[in-house]
């Protein structure tokens, strides 16, 4: 049993770091309002595959809640009905959460895979928490944790439904990032608690607070980072589609978010280094950590100066995200080896 919760939360954490890669790729290609409503898109479980769709058509058989676009604004049948040959606006009403009504078929698949994958990293999530339950005797943390992240998961769900509501709306944004790496954290835990084949080790306070700290600051540097692309999202729908002019007068936050990734490499090689010194078993994780700071270093070296190559922001974000994973990984493994209790 404790294999199979093992192995359960770590297809969990996958599908999470999936669902965060997507969520990536709709903020890169400004797919965020793809489908306009929630739980559906534009009405259907399935969205459609061209405009004319989402045009009103005589003789057609309508279900409650699906959505036409009249006159540049969206309309959804009030009930199931078959149409006439004229429209009749009674049995339609206009959706009023937001006046967004574009139909864009990459940006609704883009966003309808999203909506997928998080639907499909629920299942595994699911089975977690059942299979928490029953570890109430072997770790009661399991069991918290479990439900904890069944209702995060909720959360995040709901959250996602606000933000498109909102038409986006930058600090739900922010919300919604942050909320996904607390998912990553408990997933996390679950792995490194139910994994029985650690090796007991010495305390050194020095590493453990060392480690602690560039969690803390990875941690504060996502946020920035959030804060800077909601800044590059208001620079888009001002300058339109001209990368070379989205930073050319930052805030104050991107020259945070810049310096303090010095910071955060530094600190990273000191723990690198004191691994190293006081021969700690965790060269590979410090290694593998110093890589994603390598690569997220490159990718936002390349937005700033070469002006949003394509692919760099995705993969900025899923760097940071990993990042944030490792080191996480790494402090509770720490625990887990110089307490042998989780």
């Amino acid at each position: 049993m404790t294999q199979l919760f093992h192995q359960t939360a770590k297809i969990a954490l996958i599908l999470i770091y999936l669902v965060i890669l997507a969520g990536a790729v709709v903020r890169m290609t400004g797919s965020g309002m793809g489908c306009p409503d929630w739980p559906k898109c534009f009405g259907y479980y399935i969205p459609p595959t061209e405009a004319s769709a989402l045009q009103f058509k005589p003789d057609h058989h309508y279900s409650k809640g699906h959505i036409i676009i009249l006159n540049d604004s969206l309309w959804v049948a009030k009930k199931d009905f078959t149409s006439s040959e004229s429209i009749s606006l009674e049995q339609w009403s206009p959706y009023t959460t937001h006046d967004y009504s574009t139909y864009n078929p990459l940006h609704t698949w883009v966003e309808y895979i999203n909506r997928l994958l998080g639907a499909l990293s629920g299942i595994p999530i699911l089975i977690l928490t059942f299979l928490s339950l029953k570890r109430w005797k072997i770790n009661r943390w399991n069991t918290v944790v479990g439900i904890l992240t069944l209702i995060g998961i909720g959360f995040q769900a709901w959250l996602g439904k606000t933000v498109v509501d909102s038409n986006l709306a930058p600090h739900k944004i922010t919300i919604h990032m942050v909320m996904a790496l607390v998912i990553v954290a408990f997933l996390i835990y679950q792995i490194t608690s139910s994994n029985d084949q650690f090796i007991k080790i010495e305390k050194d306070q020095t590493f453990k607070y060392l480690v602690l700290f560039t969690l803390t600051l990875s941690l504060v540097q996502i946020v920035l980072g959030t804060q800077v692309r909601q800044f590059v999202d208001t620079q888009i729908k001002s300058l339109g589609d001209n990368p070379a002019l989205w930073m050319s007068k930052p805030l104050v936050n991107f020259y945070w978010h810049r310096s303090m990734s010095i910071l955060i490499l530094l600190t990273n090689i000191g723990v690198f280094w004191r691994n190293r010194s006081k021969n700690l078993p965790f060269k590979s994780i410090t290694l593998w950590i110093l890589l994603m700071i390598g690569i997220e270093v490159l990718s936002g070296i390349l937005m700033y100066y070469f002006d949003f190559p394509f692919s760099t922001q995705p993969i900025h974000l899923m760097m940071a995200t990993i990042l944030f994973g490792l080191q996480f990984y790494l402090w509770m493994t720490y625990k887990k080896q110089t307490q042998h209790d989780l």
